[in-house]
């Protein structure tokens, strides 16, 4: 399990949003770029919060930027089973009822446009939006509530991880220089 070492000062200085990448960052370091194998055994060693975490920040990173990668990051999750259920149990495991339904939500409106179009999950490209306005429509409204809601979903994952300190860092002494 490899905890973020910082100070506790640092601790509690981080925004909601920097306080679980800080935390995630010796995670992401090995992973990063490596080959799903590895991630997969990397996350396995993880605490339940930790992949709670973990997975949420790979999902919010991915997504985050645009209505495109927030399409691409959702339909790349779901032609992962796996993945799709990490981010779901983390979204749980935080007790963040309005992301899980907005992702569950934004699953229906793909399946039913893949249903439709006789399409499978990994047919789907980013520039599906620029090819389908009805869709782009869609995934442009899904992801301006993405963006409404992100906000309670940092503070509520911040608020776990400062309650839980132990869990994601190891706190260094802080060393002054006289």
């Amino acid at each position: 399990m490899a905890l973020a070492v910082m100070n506790k000062r640092e601790f509690d200085s981080l925004e909601d949003e920097r306080l679980g990448w800080a935390c995630m960052e010796p995670t992401f370091s090995q992973i990063r770029a490596k080959d799903m194998a590895v991630k997969a055994k990397v996350i396995s060693e993880l605490s339940e919060g930790q992949r709670a975490l973990c997975m949420f920040k790979v999902f919010y990173g991915h997504a985050k930027n645009s209505e495109m990668e927030y399409y691409g990051w959702i339909t790349h999750l779901l032609q992962n089973p796996d993945m799709w259920a990490g981010v779901m149990n983390g979204l749980s495991f935080f007790g963040d009822v309005d992301m899980s339904r907005l992702l569950e939500e934004t699953k229906e409106v793909l399946e039913t446009r893949n249903r439709r179009l006789g399409l499978e999950w990994k047919d789907a490209a980013i520039t599906d939006l620029d090819r389908d306005k009805e869709l782009h429509a869609e995934v442009e409204q899904l992801y301006r509530r993405f963006q409404q809601i992100s906000p309670a979903s940092l503070k509520a994952i911040a608020a776990h991880i400062r309650a839980n300190a132990d869990e994601f860092v190891r706190f260094e002494e802080d060393s002054f220089e006289v």
